[in-house]
């Protein structure tokens, strides 16, 4: 195969103020995908379908590491940590078991001593130390898995592969050095953008080698990399790397830096928030019930079951000190916001719903920035969650950053995080990790470290139902799907984005078969009320519409490499394999963009992170319009244009809420102007 490709990059997401409850899946029953043996490994309950022994993901797509092997500390300290909603212990200060959800009681697996040659043999294991009588015999190294953990048939499948895949990827770095990359001129040389030479390459027999293009920007494992479903230090995913793309460059009268919307953000005016602290309590009822029914379905991190007593500490206090004073006015104004509808909407000059109470939440935060507990990062991870609602993204990256700090301290040695806190703080760092994500997907911010982590945090598994009369359900499936889906986000800009590495269409293609495969096993493995129809029909249900929405946004940065390869050379097209990922990828844009006001759905949670997905998405399908072999891939030109000016005026709408936007709206609205003329020039 001879077909060319240069740079690579990707993109991100979005809820709607729906007047009903958002629906909750009751009992279900998942069956897992069966194995090439036939066999079919039981996904019972929420957190057993997403954990993994090792940390990587099992058929769905997801990881699934089991409940009894964390390694988060089991002491007692930290006083705050109490009253957060984690699962309590009993009258002789125990550890609570954890109480059964709706679905069904978690599977219990008994420890095993076996080493891994005997497992793998089948064979009895004596479990002496430093080596089994086994391993002595062979005179094998001798390795223990953590207590607790027993490999099944599924667990061998996901080992497999992963080792299929760094195997792919090793491949491809040692044949680095047989690729030619073409002359493609950049701007910029910022965070994952690459510049390169003209180069001409010849064969080893002397001849020109014309038509052979790299992939640049692709994974390189010579580093070893040890976990690949984290974000890259640097990679070219970013909506602004389009514009450095041939024929989309085109479309805009001067180069854009990707450091161009940070330095935006940077320069904003800070957040003026009022200093009273009266604030009014006579709507609470429904603020409550708001944000447990529309808002803490996206971010499981306020325990329902312990809420009433943190409201009356916080009563107490007079909602003027201490966590649970934070904690209570975050939720009264996230529940708020919920109930305004999108800040998109929001007339000019109206304070945003809510924003009283955060105000008085805001004089707290000071106080709790220099506590270092599982509760004062909880306050954190709800500010920053109103703060992504107004979207402020880099203030929600700073008070993030202090979270992670806050969570790599309590996380690095043992006894740092009382049994009671466990839980909580599982959903506290799940939070953090998903939000830096998102972040560094987009701007070129310095990691916190606390992915260092991931491997050893168990996924959450449920709140302990201490009260009949909680203001709502703990409801974790959302929250699971999420971080399996950032996951696999994560190994598409690792392995197909980072920056650096060079590859070849004929390489590129197993990996995203292998992604494509993971993003399709992930929704397969999604529960009954979750898994969203695959049509073009509108959902009612918010949270199936953002998975929908966030499905399409993955999969068209798994096959966007295949368009690059077209505009840099239209050739490429020619190979049959080429043709269908690149209908692929477009058919993902457009059902990404179809719906744009769908995207409401997601503005609570996503409304910065989706405006800048749909910004990319669309930058896309305006390069594909101006070629004509992709153009031909896309539904009919009266459709595509109908299409691009609903989206140049929604974001346009959002383009006095943050900089970054202003400056997105204005490149969108200015491209698709530029495109109009020359499409209108070659007579389509």
């Amino acid at each position: 195969m001879s077909a060319a490709v240069t740079e690579l990059e990707r993109d991100p997401k979005e809820a709607q103020p729906a007047s009903r409850p958002i629906a909750k899946p009751k009992k279900v029953s998942i069956s897992a995908p069966e194995t090439p043996n036939g066999i079919r490994s039981p996904l019972r309950t929420p957190a057993h379908s997403m954990r993994s022994p090792d940390d990587s993901y099992n058929d769905n797509g997801v990881s699934k590491r089991p409940n009894h092997g964390r390694s988060l500390s089991n002491s007692s300290m930290d006083e705050d940590d109490q009253a957060g909603g984690g699962t309590g212990t009993d009258a002789k200060g125990n550890p609570r078991k954890r109480g059964s959800t709706d679905m069904a009681d978690y599977p219990r697996r008994r420890a095993t001593i076996a080493c891994e040659i005997c497992r793998g043999r089948k064979s009895r294991c004596n479990g002496a130390k430093p080596r089994c009588k086994l391993c002595t015999e062979l005179n094998a190294e001798c390795i223990y898995r953590e207590p607790g953990i027993k490999l099944d048939a599924g667990d061998k499948l996901i080992l497999e592969r992963l080792n299929r895949i760094e195997g792919l990827l090793q491949s491809n770095a040692m044949a680095g050095p047989k690729v030619y990359p073409l002359a493609v001129q950049s701007p910029t040389n910022s965070n994952g953008t690459i510049s390169r030479d003209d180069m001409h390459s010849n064969n080893p027999d002397g001849t020109e080698r014309s038509n052979l293009t790299s992939i640049t920007g692709l994974a390189s494992w010579t580093n070893s990399i040890s976990n690949i479903s984290t974000m890259p230090k640097t990679h070219t995913t970013p909506a602004l790397h389009l514009l450095q793309w041939p024929h989309i460059r085109s479309l805009v009268s001067r180069p854009y830096d990707p450091q161009h919307l940070l330095q935006l953000e940077l320069s904003r005016e800070p957040l003026r928030l009022g200093t009273s602290l009266n604030i009014d309590l006579s709507n609470t009822t429904a603020f409550v019930q708001a944000f447990f029914e529309r808002v803490n379905i996206w971010y499981a991190c306020v325990n329902p079951y312990t809420w009433a007593s943190c409201y009356r500490m916080a009563l107490s206090y007079g909602f003027r000190e201490g966590p649970e004073s934070c904690i209570a006015l975050l939720v009264l104004a996230l529940g708020s916001a919920s109930l305004g509808g999108t800040i998109s909407r929001l007339p000019s000059g109206k304070e945003p719903p809510g924003m009283a109470y955060f105000s008085a939440a805001w004089n707290l935060i000071p106080g709790l920035m220099t506590r270092n507990t599982t509760l004062s990062s909880q306050c954190l991870i709800l500010a920053s969650a109103y703060l992504f609602y107004l979207v402020r993204p880099l203030e929600a990256w700073t008070l993030l950053s202090s979270t992670s700090m806050k969570l790599q301290l309590l996380l690095s040695g043992r006894g740092r995080v009382p049994n009671h806190s466990k839980e909580l703080c599982e959903r506290v760092y799940w939070n953090a990790l998903l939000f830096e994500s998102d972040l560094l997907a987009e701007l070129d911010l310095p990691h916190s470290g606390i992915v260092q982590h991931e491997e050893s945090v168990g996924l959450p598994g449920g709140f302990v139902e201490e009260d009949d009369e909680a203001p709502g359900r703990d409801e974790l499936w959302y929250f699971l799907a999420e971080i399996a889906l950032r996951r696999i986000l994560n190994r598409v800009s690792h392995m197909i984005y980072s920056k650096g590495a060079r590859m070849t269409l004929a390489t590129l293609e197993p990996l995203v078969a292998e992604l494509d495969f993971q993003l399709t096993q992930w929704y397969d493995g999604l529960p009954t009320g979750l898994q969203f129809p695959k049509t073009r029909t509108p959902l009612d249900d918010p949270v199936q519409t953002v998975l929908r929405l966030r499905y399409y946004a993955c999969r068209t940065i798994i096959f966007r490499p295949y368009i690059l390869a077209v505009l840099e050379n239209e050739q490429a097209i020619i190979d049959p394999a080429v043709q269908e990922n690149c209908r692929k990828c477009l058919d993902a844009c457009i059902r990404q963009l179809e719906p744009v006001t769908a995207h409401h759905a997601g503005h609570l949670p996503y409304l910065w992170q989706g405006a800048l997905s749909i910004v990319s998405q669309t930058l896309l399908v305006m390069g594909a319009t101006m070629v004509p072999s992709l153009r031909a891939l896309l539904p009919p030109s009266e459709q595509v244009d109908a299409i691009i000016r609903q989206v140049v005026a929604e974001i346009e709408r959002y383009a006095h809420l943050a900089p970054s936007l202003r400056l997105s709206a204005e490149i969108v609205r200015e491209a698709e102007e530029r495109r109009g003329g020359i499409i209108r020039g070659m007579g389509v």
